[in-house]
Formats: structure tokens, C-alpha cells, sequence
């Protein structure tokens, strides 16, 4: 029987994030397991008025193209995928996976390669998403969750238990998940103004990080589930020189199916000038060092999301977790004023809770995961 949830995350999905209109070409892509939330997307579009079709996506063939693919053909860029990019109105991606372990023996080499050969679909991507809605050219993206057993697994939660998870997560188990969402975005708006007027942010954790980043006339963005959901975080692109010092990373980062734990990253410059990890550390190299501004850090986000406590070993979860920052390498997020350009954006986590704090041009702001002001999300 269908999860109840599901219609009810589709058109939060369709009528509230991707802002479907009448007329509008929405590509939907995901995988074979996440059918019963595509066929949910499917129809909310139609019934939007705009016109859908879906891509499924495939585990096997993603491990095949890594293993047997030759240098030329790491190399392509699918002319039929960019013009894709280009044309298209809204992209719903749902993510979801038999094995999310599928890539772990990938070479790391190979991986990097084809994550180079994608810099321009990625660029249009980027470029895209950040004309503002309404204005030509604008393409509306929404990622989210289909749970799933593979995902549960990962998280050590039975498929129940995960559903509970990422469905609470998302607040889809209150009676209107729209208004509590805009409720969360004038709380959040809050921060992002304050933010705004600030050139210099510092977080500091007694577990080694102290990492000072540049930000003066960067653009805070307040996420609130226009770009992935669930959501919960505000972000920007740093200034692309003036990131310094350590940061340490709390959680196990998972990208492009390898789990990478105990990431030490230093900057210097706003580069990454010496990377360690106690695991999958040869991968994390081969990553950063695929283009020129994959050293750079595209994004500093706090999340703000505290109906997640915990790491699940999925980004999109674990990045929002309330009393958190996150630091991405690689591309920036255009409409924070960032300029990197790279075929790489990985986001890794950096826990606040124990000890940690955030300082704005000297004044904290947070302490211990907690914002210091009344009316900031997680405080009445």
C-alpha cells in the first residue's frame, strides 16, 4: 500500500519548490526504486499544467561506466545532456538506491576524470539555477529523499524507522508542511539578513577546527525547500581567497558512492593546501585535485534544521543537521555572488554541538549548536 506521505511530499515538491507552471517541461530522474515517488511527481505536474517525463537513472550502469569506460569516453561531454540543461524548465531529481555502496572499488582516477568532463553541464546547471524565478532563462532544481532499504541500512534504522526519519524531517507530519516551511524561511531570513551586513566569519570546535572565512559582499541564501528537501541551512559563496586555517569534520562524507571518513582539510589562500582522512584518503585527493578550482571552497553553509540529530551518511540530511556548518570544495553557488568554477561540490560536515562556536566579525552567534538570538531557528 502507498505511503500516505508520498502525495503529500509530491505536491510540496511540485507546488511549493519547483513552482511548476502551466507550460513548463519538468525532466523527473531517479531510480528504479524510487518509482512509487516518481509516479507521485508525475502526476502532480500534470495536474499543475506542466509537462513531465521521466529518466530513470541506473546503479549498474553508473558501476559499468566507471569500470569499463575509456579515456575518450571519460571524456564526453553528452551534447543531448547539455542541450538538455539548457531547455529545460525544472528538474526533480529523487535519489534512492539498491546498493549505495555500488562505486566503493571505483578508481578514483576514472571517477575524477568523468567528474571534469561534466565542468560545463555543471556550469549551465549552476548558472541556471541562480537567475531568479520569473526571469528568462531561470531553471528551477528540487532534490530529495525516496527512503529506501539501502539508505536505511546506512543510517542503522529499519525501513520503518527511516521513513519516519525523512519524512519528519521534511515535516510531513504536520497538518500543512507549506506553512510550517514559510515559517521557517522568516526565521531563517533573520540570520540571512544579519549575515549579509558581516565580512568575516570564524568557526572554531575543540576537536581541532578553526577556520576563518572571507564573505564580505557575498549574498547569504536562505534555504527553505526551493532547492532540496527536506532543507534547512543558509549559505553563501566565500570569497574565493581569503579562507584560512583547519577544519576537522565530524561526520563520514559520502561522495559519488565512497564513504570517506575523518577529513582534516587546510586551508591557505582559500585553497586547500593539505588534505588527510583516516579513510578513503587517496580518493579524496584524486577529487580535489581534478581541476584547478576544486582546492577552493565554493560554500560555507550553518544548518539549521533541527528536527535532524543525527548523521545518516547521506549529504543532504546530514548538512542541515541544526547546530552544524558545512564547507563545500569545488563550484560555487552563483547567486551567493561566487565565482569558482569546478566539476566537483562536495559538501562536508563539521559538528558544532560540543564545545563549538561561530564567530561573526568577532561576535558569536552561536555556541555549542545553538544560535545566541531570540527568533533565529531552533530558538522561540
Amino acid at each position: 500500500m502507498s505511503d500516505p506521505r508520498l502525495p503529500k511530499l509530491a505536491d510540496l515538491l511540485v507546488n511549493y519548490s519547483a513552482r511548476v507552471r502551466k507550460g513548463d517541461l519538468v525532466k523527473i530522474t531517479g531510480a528504479a526504486v524510487c518509482e512509487p515517488l516518481l509516479a507521485e511527481v508525475f502526476r502532480s505536474v500534470l495536474r499543475a499544467g506542466g509537462n513531465p517525463y521521466i529518466t530513470l537513472l541506473s546503479d549498474q550502469a553508473a558501476e559499468d561506466f566507471v569500470r569499463l569506460a575509456g579515456n575518450d569516453q571519460l571524456d564526453f561531454q553528452n551534447p543531448v545532456a547539455q542541450h538538455e540543461i539548457e531547455t529545460i524548465d525544472c528538474l526533480i531529481s529523487t535519489w534512492g538506491a539498491v546498493n549505495t555502496k555500488a562505486l566503493s572499488g571505483a578508481d578514483p582516477a576514472k571517477q575524477a576524470r568523468a567528474s571534469a568532463a561534466r565542468r560545463k553541464w555543471f556550469t549551465t546547471f549552476m548558472t541556471r539555477t541562480a537567475i531568479p524565478f520569473g526571469k528568462k532563462g531561470n531553471m528551477r532544481w528540487i532534490g530529495t529523499m525516496f527512503p529506501n532499504q539501502a539508505s536505511a541500512q546506512d543510517a542503522d534504522m529499519s525501513l520503518r524507522e527511516y521513513e519516519d526519519f525523512v519524512f519528519g524531517a521534511g515535516l510531513l507530519d504536520l497538518p500543512n508542511p507549506i506553512a510550517a516551511w514559510k515559517a521557517i524561511s522568516a526565521k531563517q531570513e533573520k540570520v540571512v539578513k544579519y549575515l549579509n551586513g558581516v565580512s568575516e566569519v570564524r568557526f572554531k570546535t575543540p576537536q581541532g577546527t578553526d577556520l576563518t572565512v572571507g564573505v564580505k559582499g557575498r549574498k547569504w541564501i536562505n534555504c527553505d525547500g526551493h532547492v532540496n528537501f527536506p532543507d534547512g541551512e543558509v549559505f553563501t559563496g566565500p570569497l574565493e581567497d581569503a579562507t584560512e586555517g583547519v577544519v576537522c569534520y565530524s561526520f563520514t562524507s559520502v561522495y559519488a558512492g565512497r564513504e570517506v571518513d575523518g577529513i582534516r582539510l587546510r586551508f591557505k589562500g582559500g585553497r586547500v593546501v593539505d588534505a588527510s582522512a583516516t579513510k578513503g584518503e587517496a580518493f579524496l585527493i584524486k577529487m580535489l585535485d581534478q581541476d584547478k578550482g576544486a582546492r577552493v571552497l565554493g560554500e560555507i553553509a550553518i544548518g539549521t534544521n533541527y528536527r535532524i540529530q543525527r548523521g545518516v551518511k547521506n549529504t543532504l540530511f546530514d548538512e542541515k543537521i541544526g547546530g552544524t556548518f558545512h564547507a563545500a570544495c569545488g563550484a560555487s553557488i552563483k547567486e551567493s555572488g561566487g565565482k569558482n568554477e569546478s566539476g566537483l561540490h562536495w559538501d562536508m560536515v563539521c559538528d558544532l554541538r560540543n564545545g563549538g562556536t561561530i564567530e561573526a566579525d568577532g561576535k558569536v552567534i552561536s555556541r555549542n549548536g545553538r544560535f545566541t538570538k531570540a527568533g533565529w531557528p531552533g530558538r522561540a
